[in-house]
């Protein structure tokens, strides 16, 4: 059996801030659309601030190119969006308030492995967005994101403890089987069939095994077996 490890999300066009105004929530929903990039506010419960230690030079592409402006040293910023090479980022430049994407040189952070571990949350949520597409779950799943992929479970259960909680959920498929009897028409001697029933069984299952909100273990009956065991990073606790 193969085991493939996965290692966070989402993004988005770097802009000046006044042209992420003029757009209204069907812009914003535009901009949050690019499947290289991972969304912080789709991605992690509080806003990620950086301190700025450096002048630096601000870009309207991710990739690095058509310079907007610059940003200003000595001041906190909140990060928008990652790729794994740079950061969409909001915050002050050398005359009006700015928007747009920023290497990593130029932030500093509490946590020694910033840009470590921003390089990881930028690959888990790739491996997680895909695994949603294709309705999947994995080990290291959060429930929120087995949710999103399989909808909500057919049925729960759930001990708690001083250490936490955990149970399982599971995810039940049906299908219809139509159940017919033959007849014989008594006027003209015809055979036919007719619908007498109609019998719901099921059709494939997935129990999802969980430990204070990550998945641990996942079982599948044979018609939903994938071949392999998907395993992903868990979710990242950060030190900012």
């Amino acid at each position: 059996m193969k085991l493939f490890i996965f290692s966070l999300v989402v993004s988005c066009m770097a802009l000046p801030l006044h042209a992420d105004s003029k757009g209204g929530p069907d812009r914003k929903s535009l901009l949050e659309s690019d499947p290289d990039v991972v969304y912080m506010s789709q991605t992690l419960k509080k806003p990620l601030h950086l301190k700025v230690v450096k002048e630096a030079p601000v870009f309207f592409y991710k990739n690095g190119s058509n310079r907007i402006g610059v940003l200003k040293p000595d001041q906190m910023v909140e990060v928008e969006a990652i790729t794994d090479r740079s950061y969409r980022v909001r915050g002050q430049g050398m005359r009006d308030e700015i928007a747009g994407w920023v290497a990593p040189w130029a932030f500093s952070s509490k946590d020694p492995k910033l840009v470590e571990n921003l390089k990881l949350l930028y690959e888990r949520q790739l491996l997680v967005r895909k695994l949603i597409d294709d309705q999947q779950v994995a080990i290291g799943m959060t429930l929120d994101e087995v949710t999103k992929s399989q909808g909500k479970p057919t049925k729960t259960s759930v001990r708690k403890t001083a250490e936490g909680q955990t149970g399982q959920w599971e995810f039940i498929e049906y299908k219809d089987v139509k159940n017919y009897v033959t007849r014989v028409d008594p006027a003209s001697g015809q055979i036919y069939r007719q619908l007498v029933s109609v019998t719901r069984v099921e059709r494939g299952k997935t129990v999802v095994e969980f430990e204070n909100d990550t998945v641990t273990a996942i079982e599948e009956n044979e018609d939903r077996q994938g071949g392999n065991v998907r395993i992903i990073v868990p979710p990242l606790i950060f030190g900012w």
